[in-house]
């Protein structure tokens, strides 16, 4: 992978773990000086529309081709070169900053489909897609939300990204999920000489008030310390709220404390993870001088 645009996704071989709140989060403070797209990979739920909003707009349209499931298609350049303008006209621009490549119902398929790909171009497609396709478009900065399970979109999604923010819940399940993530990454250099690497562990839903999640919080602390996020995310009811308004913590008019220390903490964190991929691009870069 050879590019100038900064890319990460979240993804934890779990689901529930606040994967695409993180996404949407940390994007639209990132969106302020960088022009982000999001795209969603999670499932044709469309959760990251819903929390923009944009999702009924989605449903309106749920035939809408090409879309998202259709660039993992060894036919996309000829699909690409006879639609104009496909690329452009699959993201929507959202009210909080970030533009969005939403989901769709197709991806569904797709995690089958590939299976019948050769190998060595399966888990490639995707990172194909960005670098011909999106990056021509002019974003500084992609996220991308994975599902929360290990496939052939997932393995498509870690490829094109390289760098993964692993939302984690406090808890012994989520560190064992923290440890089999790296195996992964470990077996995906392995196996196919791509380097993918944990550059945030993100702590999320964190109740302080409780001695035991404390005691956790140091933990993580501990055993991730080159990774862990300088902020924790507070457990917030608004969270919650804002995602059934259709926005995101940052556009609620009257947030509480707890909603307010949590986009202290995403600010907070969307800094330290540009400030991470900003650095793994320059040592990236100095390497491939080298070589």
């Amino acid at each position: 992978m050879d590019t100038n645009t900064l890319r990460a996704c979240t993804f934890l071989d779990k689901g529930g773990v606040g994967k695409t709140t993180a996404t949407a989060h940390l994007g639209v403070p990132i969106s302020e000086d960088h022009q982000t797209l999001l795209v969603d990979l999670a499932g044709k739920q469309n959760d990251l529309a819903k929390q923009f909003g944009c999702f009924d707009e989605i449903e309106a349209n749920t035939d809408a081709w090409p879309n998202v499931s259709t660039v993992f298609s060894e036919e996309w350049d000829s699909i690409a070169e006879k639609v104009p303008d496909a690329t452009a006209e699959m993201i929507l621009e959202t009210d909080e900053g970030p533009d969005l490549l939403p989901a769709h119902k197709g991806l569904d398929q797709v995690d089958d489909d590939l299976a019948s790909i050769a190998v060595e171009r399966r888990y490639a497609l995707f990172d194909h897609f960005l670098s011909e396709y999106i990056e021509p478009l002019g974003y500084d900065v992609i996220l991308i939300d994975l599902p929360g399970l290990t496939n052939n979109i997932t393995l498509n999604g870690l490829w094109a990204a390289r760098n993964v923010i692993a939302p984690v819940e406090l808890g012994a399940f989520e560190e064992r999920q923290m440890d089999a993530l790296i195996e992964d990454l470990d077996e995906l250099e392995d196996v196919f000489e791509v380097n993918a690497e944990v550059v945030m562990v993100l702590p999320n839903r964190v109740d302080t008030r409780t001695s035991l999640a404390s005691t956790l919080l140091d933990e993580l602390a501990d055993t991730f310390a080159e990774t862990i996020a300088p902020a924790h995310i507070p457990q917030s009811q608004d969270i919650r709220n804002a995602q059934r308004e259709g926005c995101t913590v940052f556009a609620l008019d009257e947030p509480s404390q707890t909603a307010q220390r949590a986009c202290d903490a995403y600010r907070e964190d969307a800094t330290a993870l540009m400030y991470r991929l900003q650095q793994l691009q320059t040592r990236m870069e100095s390497e491939q001088e080298v070589a």
